[in-house]
């Protein structure tokens, strides 16, 4: 086996821009080897993480798979594999078992994945539906997996551990070292912590402008937003708790989009937790005969109450996630920081990649408990 000294190493699977990672590094993890497929995702990795030459797999994990062999060297003596394979078709409506399903080749490509390493731990993080399917999960799991590993799930709320969004998912958890899985919840649970609240996150970062220019690319200017300028943070709590001790001299990221003169009025006359049903836009809301199904097509986040989920739609629009002090979206940086990825982490890419990596991201603080837990037992 080859020899890593006392470095806890780390294997990420869909990666995405390295949420996960980032967190369990915190922790006390080494990010070792990583597989993502869509390019700029990875970029965005390795502008952030020192990997070593050849350890990042761009591509399908199916044909990572069908070339194991040639990455034999480097994935020996594995601690941690970690990842959240999409799982289209785990409706419990669908008979068909979720392993069968051909929407869910990349839940099986996992479990291969895991099979052929054996780490000594592993997380699958998920959707909260999938807990539904859970008898039929461990089966899966005990097929590809043998007796040598015992595993466990639980669904666990970002705002139970600091982090200022509603934000619930599954959390598989399992190893070979005999620890039983309730053990490492109970670990994470011991982490529970009053969250933040949107205020928080937002304190201090500079005010932004509509970007005027539709439909144009590269445009930036100090009133619309720039990828990158100077910038003097409050150095408050939640600084603290996303930036460690770090000084942070550097804003990336906090742009501001188009939006058409319509959407910018609706903006300023809603109030904060107003959505689209709201009696002050009522004469200018497009959709009105489909209210009931376009109710959250607008809404004003409230500054007091933590951020609803960040999700990768806002890669289209930020409709649904208006400033609470600002007639505007929230920024990819603000995102980030209810995502709660540090200030110093760069985004790669165009601005709306940088919306669909971080709302795909696994919460770096949760992924930070989550890498206490099982380093307990390292």
């Amino acid at each position: 086996m080859k020899e890593h000294g006392t470095r806890h190493l780390l294997v990420d699977l869909f990666a995405g821009c390295g949420g996960l990672s980032t967190g369990m590094e915190n922790a006390g993890f080494t990010p070792w080897f990583v597989n993502e497929i869509v390019p700029q995702y990875c970029d965005t990795y390795k502008a952030n993480h020192q990997l070593p030459e050849g350890h990042c797999y761009v591509g399908d994990i199916n044909e990572l798979n069908n070339y194991i062999q040639d990455y034999k060297g480097f994935l020996q003596g594995i601690d941690l594999v970690c990842g959240g394979p999409p799982c289209h078709g785990f409706s419990t409506a669908n008979r068909q078992r979720i392993i069968d399903d051909p929407r869910n080749s990349l839940y099986r490509a996992y479990l291969q994945f895991l099979q052929y390493v054996r780490p000594k731990f592993f997380v699958m993080e998920n959707v909260v539906g999938m807990a539904k399917k859970l008898p039929e999960i461990k089966e899966d799991f005990s097929k590809y997996l043998g007796d040598e590993y015992v595993f466990d799930a639980k669904v666990l709320e970002a705002q139970n551990y600091g982090l200022p969004q509603n934000r619930r998912r599954l959390i598989f958890i399992g190893n070979r070292m005999g620890v039983k899985p309730q053990a490492i919840f109970d670990e994470i649970d011991k982490q529970k912590r009053s969250p933040f609240v949107l205020r928080d996150a937002l304190e201090g970062l500079p005010k932004l402008k509509v970007k005027k220019q539709k439909g144009k690319s590269g445009v930036e200017n100090y009133e619309s937003g720039l990828t990158v300028r100077d910038c003097t943070y409050t150095i408050n709590d939640f600084y603290r708790f996303i930036n460690g001790e770090k000084v942070i001299d550097k804003l990336y990221n906090h742009k501001n989009r188009y939006n058409n003169p319509r959407d910018l009025e609706i903006f300023r006359r809603l109030p904060q937790g107003g959505d689209s049903t709201h009696e002050s836009i009522a004469d200018i809301m497009p959709y009105t005969r489909r209210n009931n199904i376009f109710k959250d097509k607008y809404y004003k986040l409230e500054e007091g109450k933590i951020c609803k989920t960040i999700t990768s739609h806002m890669k289209y629009d930020c409709n649904m996630y208006i400033h609470p002090w600002e007639a505007r979206g929230l920024s990819p940086r603000e995102a980030a920081r209810i995502q709660t990825f540090p200030d110093d982490y760069v985004f790669q890419g165009a601005q709306n990649s940088w919306y669909a990596q971080i709302g795909n991201a696994v919460p770096v603080k949760l992924a930070e408990v989550i890498g206490n837990a099982i380093m307990k037992f390292l």
